[in-house]
């Protein structure tokens, strides 16, 4: 087998800052790399995730310049947690604004996970400034694809962890989880909203790689990330991300013009292989990877070599 592709080296940003994007929200943005090198957005996980430091290592640095930002609500942005004026559209147009001020006309995306329904729904509302487009785990946030994750699917796979995350709900609300978390966590009741945004968050931390990652599982259980990215994903999924059923993958034709790859793992628990399957049918101008031996996460190996592999196609064009 040709050698896998790693994350390149750690790197520090080279400029890091706060931008008010109104509603009370302010987005904490980092520049990485080259400036003025090929430009890119990274969009995190979620939503609710934020970024992180390994993020950085996805592209080159001597040929990208790229951009990372936490979403509304959460990693460094303010305020914390916070779900007013945070939608699916609230976000395209922060990535509208974070892109005009740094000055460029076309960037690449990058989204994984959340990340890739996010990149979607921007790429299909602005794609004149798409100049490619990078997507890992494959989600297209449809009502079908909640419930898999969060009523009935991915619960028989792992029965044991579905345990936990049932553990807050009490047995007469369990016929709609989703409700039943919003409940709790917009509650009143700081000492129940933390365990269920515990709940809610290892049940993700713990389903995400096809082997165990305890590392990855113990990122997921600390409290104060728990809350905001619980919150926060709850919020989005119970208003089915504020996508009509179907839409990112209806609208695909809008991407016809733009190159990408599309990566994604044979085993994905929460994001099945069937909707990346589909986007890659009606997005003919991207390459599809669908890679065996290999769950949801971006730092499983088979995943993480094609998406530099596509970075560094990308970089410079």
């Amino acid at each position: 087998m040709t050698n896998l592709r790693q994350l390149y080296p750690e790197i520090e940003p080279y400029a890091t800052g706060m931008l008010d994007v109104g509603d009370g929200h302010r987005v904490y943005y980092e520049r990485c790399g080259t400036p003025g090198a090929t430009p890119a957005v990274f969009l995190h996980g979620g939503p609710g995730g934020g970024i992180s430091p390994s993020h950085r290592r996805l592209f080159d640095p001597a040929r990208y310049d790229v951009l990372l930002f936490d979403q509304r609500g959460c990693g460094r942005s303010t305020p914390h947690a916070a779900l007013e004026a945070n939608t699916t559209w609230h976000l395209v147009a922060d990535i509208e604004r974070l892109r005009a001020m740094i000055g460029v006309e076309r960037w690449l995306v990058f989204g994984g996970s959340w990340g890739s329904t996010l990149s979607l729904a921007y790429a299909q509302t602005h794609p004149e400034h798409v100049s490619a487009l990078v997507l890992r785990g494959i989600y297209t946030a449809t009502p079908a694809e909640i419930a898999w994750y969060y009523q009935f699917g991915v619960s028989e796979m792992f029965p044991d962890k579905w345990e936990g995350f049932v553990a807050p709900i009490s047995p007469a609300e369990r016929g709609d989880m989703l409700r039943a978390y919003h409940r709790l966590l917009t509650g009143d009741d700081p000492a129940r909203q933390l365990e269920a945004a515990k709940a809610w968050t290892i049940w993700e931390g713990e389903t995400i790689t096809l082997l165990p990652d305890p590392a990855m599982s113990d990122a997921f259980s600390d409290g104060h990330f728990a809350l905001a990215f619980a919150r926060i994903e709850n919020h989005y999924f119970v208003h089915d991300a504020w996508l009509e059923d179907g839409q990112l993958l209806r609208d695909a034709g809008r991407l016809a013009d733009i190159p990408g790859v599309i990566v994604h793992g044979r085993y994905d628990m929460p994001c099945p292989a069937r909707y990346a399957y589909a986007l890659h049918k009606a997005w003919p101008r991207a390459e599809f990877h669908l890679i065996e031996g290999a769950g949801h996460a971006y730092s499983e190996p088979g995943i993480l070599n094609q998406l530099i592999r596509a970075t560094d196609r990308f970089a410079g064009g």
